[in-house]
Protein backbone atom coordinates (compact mmCIF):
# COMPACT_ATOMS: atom_id res chain seq x y z
CA UNK A 1 0.00 0.00 0.00
CA UNK A 2 0.90 3.47 -0.66
CA UNK A 3 1.43 6.40 1.70
CA UNK A 4 -1.48 8.78 -0.39
CA UNK A 5 -4.32 8.17 1.85
CA UNK A 6 -6.31 10.74 3.61
CA UNK A 7 -4.52 11.98 7.04
CA UNK A 8 -6.71 11.35 9.42
CA UNK A 9 -4.71 11.33 12.69
CA UNK A 10 -1.84 12.34 14.22
CA UNK A 11 -0.18 11.58 17.63
CA UNK A 12 2.47 11.18 19.86
CA UNK A 13 3.73 7.64 21.54
CA UNK A 14 3.86 9.06 25.54
CA UNK A 15 5.80 6.76 28.05
CA UNK A 16 2.49 5.39 29.39
CA UNK A 17 1.49 4.08 25.85
CA UNK A 18 4.33 1.91 26.01
CA UNK A 19 4.41 -1.51 27.66
CA UNK A 20 7.07 -3.46 29.63
CA UNK A 21 9.24 -4.46 26.81
CA UNK A 22 9.41 -0.57 25.67
CA UNK A 23 6.67 -0.32 23.24
CA UNK A 24 3.37 0.37 22.24
CA UNK A 25 1.54 -1.69 23.23
CA UNK A 26 -1.27 -3.30 21.59
CA UNK A 27 -4.35 -1.52 23.13
CA UNK A 28 -2.63 1.51 21.82
CA UNK A 29 -2.64 1.07 18.31
CA UNK A 30 -6.26 0.10 18.44
CA UNK A 31 -7.20 3.45 20.17
CA UNK A 32 -5.54 5.47 17.64
CA UNK A 33 -6.89 3.95 14.37
CA UNK A 34 -10.50 3.90 16.34
CA UNK A 35 -9.67 7.35 16.35
CA UNK A 36 -8.60 8.16 12.97
CA UNK A 37 -11.73 6.18 12.03
CA UNK A 38 -14.13 8.85 13.00
CA UNK A 39 -12.00 11.39 11.53
CA UNK A 40 -12.52 9.55 8.41
CA UNK A 41 -16.00 8.79 8.68
CA UNK A 42 -16.53 12.51 8.73
CA UNK A 43 -14.48 13.64 6.30
CA UNK A 44 -16.23 10.64 4.17
CA UNK A 45 -20.18 11.47 4.95
CA UNK A 46 -20.18 14.14 7.29
CA UNK A 47 -20.73 11.41 9.58
CA UNK A 48 -19.96 12.29 13.71
CA UNK A 49 -21.13 11.13 17.02
CA UNK A 50 -24.13 13.19 16.94
CA UNK A 51 -25.49 11.28 13.97
CA UNK A 52 -26.11 8.15 16.36
CA UNK A 53 -27.67 10.23 18.81
CA UNK A 54 -30.13 12.42 16.13
CA UNK A 55 -30.63 9.92 13.82
CA UNK A 56 -30.31 6.55 15.22
CA UNK A 57 -27.31 5.74 12.96
CA UNK A 58 -24.16 4.81 13.30
CA UNK A 59 -21.40 2.53 12.68
CA UNK A 60 -20.41 -1.14 13.87
CA UNK A 61 -16.88 -2.90 13.58
CA UNK A 62 -17.54 -6.56 11.92
CA UNK A 63 -13.98 -7.59 11.09
CA UNK A 64 -10.22 -6.11 12.17
CA UNK A 65 -6.89 -7.57 10.70
CA UNK A 66 -4.04 -5.94 12.02
CA UNK A 67 -0.46 -6.05 11.01
CA UNK A 68 2.60 -4.80 13.00
CA UNK A 69 5.44 -3.94 11.17
CA UNK A 70 8.15 -2.11 13.39
CA UNK A 71 8.19 -1.20 16.58
CA UNK A 72 7.25 1.80 18.13
CA UNK A 73 8.36 3.83 21.46
CA UNK A 74 7.64 6.69 23.62
CA UNK A 75 8.16 10.11 21.87
CA UNK A 76 7.42 8.94 18.64
CA UNK A 77 5.28 10.98 16.33
CA UNK A 78 2.92 8.97 14.32
CA UNK A 79 0.11 9.51 11.13
CA UNK A 80 -2.57 7.34 10.65
CA UNK A 81 -4.00 7.80 6.67
CA UNK A 82 -7.07 6.04 5.83
CA UNK A 83 -7.69 4.78 1.96
CA UNK A 84 -11.58 3.45 1.07
CA UNK A 85 -10.85 0.11 0.04
CA UNK A 86 -14.36 -1.56 -0.55
CA UNK A 87 -17.79 0.14 -1.11
CA UNK A 88 -20.15 -2.61 -0.22
CA UNK A 89 -24.13 -2.36 -0.16
CA UNK A 90 -24.51 -1.91 3.78
CA UNK A 91 -20.54 -2.32 4.88
CA UNK A 92 -17.50 -0.34 3.99
CA UNK A 93 -13.63 -1.52 4.00
CA UNK A 94 -10.99 0.86 4.83
CA UNK A 95 -7.48 0.11 4.98
CA UNK A 96 -5.98 2.43 7.60
CA UNK A 97 -1.61 2.92 7.66
CA UNK A 98 0.48 3.79 10.18
CA UNK A 99 3.29 5.41 9.54
CA UNK A 100 6.15 6.99 11.84
CA UNK A 101 6.58 10.33 11.11
CA UNK A 102 10.62 10.65 12.56
CA UNK A 103 11.29 7.38 10.57
CA UNK A 104 10.38 9.28 6.86
CA UNK A 105 6.61 7.86 7.61
CA UNK A 106 8.02 4.31 7.33
CA UNK A 107 5.11 2.70 7.73
CA UNK A 108 4.66 0.76 10.97
CA UNK A 109 1.07 -0.55 11.00
CA UNK A 110 -1.84 -1.73 9.09
CA UNK A 111 -5.52 -2.13 10.01
CA UNK A 112 -7.54 -3.57 7.37
CA UNK A 113 -11.41 -2.70 8.84
CA UNK A 114 -15.05 -3.80 7.65
CA UNK A 115 -18.03 -2.06 9.36
CA UNK A 116 -21.33 -2.09 9.09
CA UNK A 117 -23.59 0.98 8.50
CA UNK A 118 -26.19 0.48 11.62
CA UNK A 119 -29.35 1.37 13.18
CA UNK A 120 -29.08 1.78 16.36
CA UNK A 121 -32.83 1.47 17.76
CA UNK A 122 -33.39 -1.83 15.68
CA UNK A 123 -29.63 -3.11 16.43
CA UNK A 124 -28.82 -4.14 13.03
CA UNK A 125 -26.97 -3.26 9.87
CA UNK A 126 -28.81 -1.14 7.14
CA UNK A 127 -28.41 -0.01 3.34
CA UNK A 128 -25.61 3.24 2.94
CA UNK A 129 -27.97 5.80 1.52
CA UNK A 130 -27.50 6.78 -2.09
CA UNK A 131 -25.79 10.07 -0.72
CA UNK A 132 -23.20 8.59 0.81
CA UNK A 133 -22.10 6.24 -2.02
CA UNK A 134 -22.25 9.07 -4.11
CA UNK A 135 -20.02 10.68 -1.50
CA UNK A 136 -17.66 7.63 -1.15
CA UNK A 137 -16.92 7.92 -4.87
CA UNK A 138 -14.25 10.10 -4.67
CA UNK A 139 -11.91 8.30 -1.76
CA UNK A 140 -12.47 4.88 -3.41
Amino acid sequence: MNNKGLMVYKGVVHPELCDVMGHMTTRHYVTMFDDASYHFLYSLFGWSGEHAKTLNRGWADVKHVIEYQDEVAAGELLEIQANLTKLGTKSITVTYTMLNIGKNKAQVATLESTSVYFDTLNRKAVPLTSEMKIAAGPYI
